[in-house]
């Protein structure tokens, strides 16, 4: 619309049209056509966020920086230095969604109880291999048991991977365990360098397995569907051998035939053939769906068909309901059903159905073009999309290629992954080779040439995309064509795509089949960024050759060569500094990556000047409290950590955390919205089904999510449903009862109800000291922080018993010179000292000394506090010759020790225990109780 009237006939129609329509949505625009897409996605990114996500629409992004790609860098926020790849967790979610979509369960039930037994039983224990013919329903059965779990068991965290065919992405060995990495640290709100070395990832899995595992309070079940697709499936998954940590499952899927040795000694969950009732149901669900109905004599010849082990199989009996579906209200189901009859095994179905798809096309040029769509799409690296398929074959229409992709998909040929076309099922590409194949390698190499073309003209037109980069490479390691393969990776573009979305393994396989060997792709590479660099003009082309040459830079380091990757890393800053401005973001942005190369030359006086410059350039460009500012407190607190600096480092890590879990909750933290949602979706069926303990803890989940949110009213509905539903299901004194009832406390606390808050948390210790051991940690919680309240409330002797307490029960835990131990007697003598009994504090602050200083050294900054608690002691008590020489001495340890970046005036009785609330606390469950601990 122009000036608020419409500017054509046409469109006045279409508004007619869709006004009708509900939650239709108009944009009024007038301008050019990308303008107008790139208005519309940005409305579509609005309603992704805010309708469905649920995300608060909050700029975070602080200054306008003129530059639309500072303000995303995803990976970088979340993951410090670690790449990752949207589109792969996405190819993942899309696969674990296709695995999951069939309705019908095929007698699961009792398969489902053996997969339950596994996650109960006590560890350690073997994966379980879960085995079956090609199209046996593994990945169904995985998947629909993954719901159960995550609906049953919110604690519990489900890693899966679905491989897809072989020598795809998916089954990258390599991208597989990075991922599953990442996904740990993610969770565990970890960030720390990640190794890029495929074969230091792959031997460092397990300890990291071990670690991260550690600090999860659930159990932990990872899954890998198809394992058996994975390139040297044996080799590279050594650490499945290894013994897992306790709280760690593992369950993979292979077929019977392709299953390694090694691993036919495990506990195994064998798939049975379909009995004669789970295919009869599954070939009447397709035909209901369809309005088609049989006769009782079709369904026993059906029946007789179905019983041999490659006829009675989950994806034949699917194949098999389509196919008569498909043709039953045309054609005629007797004469389609003896066809049937005849194909033994899924490939000859498959290649029935592909035979009465081309039946139906009404020319030979559109058989023809059904046969170049699936013979492209079959040879590429990870499907092909309908755009790329337009531009490969002109004579291809938008109305034919429609009408294929449907029967294509509707008959479980194609499916789609993050916009790609690929092949559904193995057996449907195998039955393409077969069909139109024959002629074996020669007609594969030349679809493969007709793709090398398509993308070598893309990349001659200056249009690298990530799908050019995906494929092409690919294709000419294929082709065993290693001049044009070296030639395209001394395409700096495409390299740099690669690198960027965490390919790196695939990067120096490449590398590795031209023989070459680091150093020398590492003087190749920059000799082909100074030959860039002379035809380089303009601040737009010089900004993109500082962004070579930090990728070029990054690749080196992440290939231990750390001398050859300080010089580009060098140039990028220096360009940086000169086209931009020696403040801008990228510029901290080359800081940071040039001081993470020092940090493993172990120069750390370099890299911690560079650290501050960063941290300085992002305070002043984001605000102080921007992921981007986390992310460098974060690189210090490490650095700190090799230091043996270790107070340095944690107050930088708190101060980290606290800006990370500011800008989740702001952005609406993806992964507690999806929690919160898929709970959501339970409470009808909480509200209308029966008391049960399942039923109470989910409760106490929404009730957890919701705080979480700062949405504290609904927080507190779930939170008091909860606590009711558990004392009349479990009885008031139950351990369950304690943790809603300190988890009330904790929420009316943070809305300053302090008395309700005592009475809940007095109720909650009562139960816990009855029910728990006297180190139980659940116990020690509510302790300590029943003692905080009461010392908020001014009720300073009822707080002394809870924090004696506090110190035994730390002294069980952790033995009497623990550094724990010490920080409990602290927080005893601070809380003596509020009350004037400055002599009962006296022997508490002595006894923390030594502890600190045998554990940490004479020169560690608590050792300092504590000498500077000590000297106000003595002074208060008149003596002024002790007070001195101790302030004295702290004041050393202060000069010694560097100085704390946002570090804060330590209170006059300073104490590491209590100086923070209880949302500053280094865990997400540290205010409120999730679950079983």
């Amino acid at each position: 619309r122009e000036d608020g009237r419409v500017s054509s006939v046409s469109v006045q129609q279409l508004i007619e049209q869709i006004s009708c329509v509900n939650k239709a949505k108009m944009i009024d625009h007038v301008g050019g056509v990308e303008e107008g897409a790139y208005e519309i996605y940005n409305c579509v990114e609005k309603i992704i966020k805010q309708d469905i996500l649920g995300c608060e629409m909050t700029d975070l992004e602080g200054k306008d920086l003129g530059n639309k790609e500072d303000s995303a860098a995803p990976e970088e926020e979340v993951f410090g230095d670690v790449l990752w790849d949207a589109h792969d967790e996405q190819e993942q979610m899309e696969a674990f969604q296709q695995a999951s979509n069939s309705t019908c369960e095929l007698g699961f039930e009792k398969y489902f109880e053996r997969l339950n037994d596994l996650v109960a039983a006590p560890a350690p224990i073997p994966p379980l291999l879960v085995s079956g013919g090609p199209g046996s329903g593994k990945s169904l059965l995985l998947s629909k048991w993954i719901q159960l779990q995550q609906k049953h068991s919110p604690n519990t965290l489900i890693l899966y991977h679905f491989v897809g065919r072989p020598m795809s992405t998916s089954s990258e060995s390599a991208l597989i365990i990075k991922r599953l990495t990442l996904k740990l640290m993610q969770h565990s709100w970890l960030v720390s360098p990640l190794t890029f070395d495929p074969a230091k990832l792959l031997e460092e899995f397990p300890r990291w397995l071990e670690k991260l595992s550690a600090r999860h309070q659930g159990s932990i079940i990872i899954i890998i569907d198809s394992i058996d697709q994975i390139q040297q499936a044996e080799k590279h998954m050594k650490w499945l051998i290894d013994p897992l940590p306790v709280n760690v499952r593992v369950i993979v899927s292979v077929n019977v035939e392709t299953c390694p040795q090694a691993w036919r000694l495990w506990p195994t969950l064998h798939l049975d053939p379909l009995n004669s009732k789970d295919v009869k149901s599954l070939i009447s669900a397709e035909c209901n769906s369809a309005n088609v109905k049989l006769t009782k004599e079709q369904e026993k010849k059906l029946e007789r068909h179905c019983r041999s082990a490659t006829t009675c199989n989950a994806l034949y009996v699917t194949l098999l309901g389509k196919t008569i579906a498909c043709v039953g209200n045309t054609g005629n189901i007797d004469e389609i059903l003896q066809q049937c009859c005849q194909c033994q095994d899924t490939v000859s179905l498959y290649r029935l159905v592909l035979r009465s798809i081309q039946e139906s096309l009404q020319s030979d040029k559109e058989k023809g073009l059904l046969r170049e769509i699936l013979c492209v799409i079959g040879v590429s690296h990870n499907g092909v999309s309908e755009s790329e398929l337009m531009e490969l074959y002109p004579e291809l229409t938008s109305a034919v290629l429609a009408s294929l992709l449907h029967s294509l998909h509707k008959m479980c040929l194609l499916t789609y992954g993050c916009g790609l076309l690929k092949f559904q099922h193995l057996q449907a590409w195998e039955m393409v080779k077969l069909e139109y194949m024959e002629a074996g390698e020669n007609v594969i190499s030349a679809y493969r040439q007709k793709l090398v073309e398509y993308f070598t003209m893309q990349l001659s037109q200056d249009r690298v995309t990530w799908r050019s980069a995906d494929e092409l490479p690919w294709l000419f390691q294929q082709q065993g064509d290693k001049q044009k393969l070296h030639k395209c990776l001394l395409n700096l573009f495409v390299s740099q795509n690669l690198y960027k979305r965490g390919h790196f393994a695939e990067l120096l396989s490449y590398w590795q089949l031209v023989g070459k060997d680091k150093s020398s792709m590492a003087a190749e590479y920059f000799d082909s960024l100074k030959e860039y660099e002379k035809s380089s003009e303009g601040e737009e082309s010089m900004i993109c050759l500082a962004d070579l040459y930090e990728t070029l830079g990054r690749f080196l380091k992440d290939l231990g060569l750390l001398s050859q990757a300080v010089a580009p890393l060098q140039r990028s800053l220096e360009i940086r500094e000169t086209a931009l401005d020696p403040d801008h973001p990228r510029v901290a942005q080359s800081l940071h990556q040039l001081a993470g190369v020092y940090v493993q030359w172990k120069k750390f006086g370099n890299a911690e000047q560079l650290y501050k410059q960063a941290l300085e350039i992002s305070e002043n460009a984001y605000g102080a409290e921007h992921p981007r500012v986390a992310r460098e407190l974060d690189a210090l607190a490490t650095l700190y950590q090799k230091q043996n600096k270790y107070e340095q480092a944690e107050q930088l890590r708190k101060k980290s955390f606290k800006i990370r879990q500011k800008a989740a909750r702001q952005k609406g933290s993806l992964c507690g919205f999806a929690l919160l949602r898929q709970r959501a979706l339970q409470l009808e069926e909480l509200t209308l089904g029966k008391d049960t303990p399942d039923n109470a803890r989910t409760l106490n989940e929404l009730g957890v999510l919701y705080y979480l949110q700062n949405n504290l009213e609904t927080a507190e509905l779930f939170l008091k449903r909860s606590l009711e539903m558990r004392e009349r299901v479990l009885g008031s004194d139950h351990p369950d009862c304690a943790q809603s009832l300190n988890n009330l406390a904790a929420l009316y606390n943070e809305k300053k109800h302090y008395d309700k808050a005592e009475e809940l948390y007095e109720k909650a210790l009562n139960i816990r000291r009855r029910a728990l051991a006297p180190d139980h940690p659940s116990l020690a919680y509510t302790v300590k922080h029943l003692a905080v309240l009461y010392k908020k409330m001014g009720k300073l002797d009822k707080a002394v018993p809870l924090y004696e307490l506090a110190v035994e029960i730390r002294q069980k835990s952790f033995g009497p010179k623990h550094p724990s131990v010490a920080t409990a007697l602290v927080n005893l003598a601070v809380l003596y000292c509020q009350m004037k009994k400055q002599i009962e504090a006296l022997p508490l602050y002595e006894r923390a000394l030594k502890i600190y200083e045998d554990s940490f050294g004479h020169m560690h900054p608590r050792v300092g506090e504590t000498l500077k608690n000590l000297a106000v002691l003595s002074y208060e008590r008149g003596d002024f010759e002790k007070a001195a020489e101790l302030y004295k001495r702290a004041m050393e340890i202060k000069e010694a020790e560097t100085l704390l970046i946002g570090g804060k005036a330590t209170s006059r009785h300073s104490s590491s225990g209590d100086t923070f609330s209880l949302k500053s606390a280094l865990s997400p469950n540290a205010f409120l109780e999730h679950g079983q601990r």
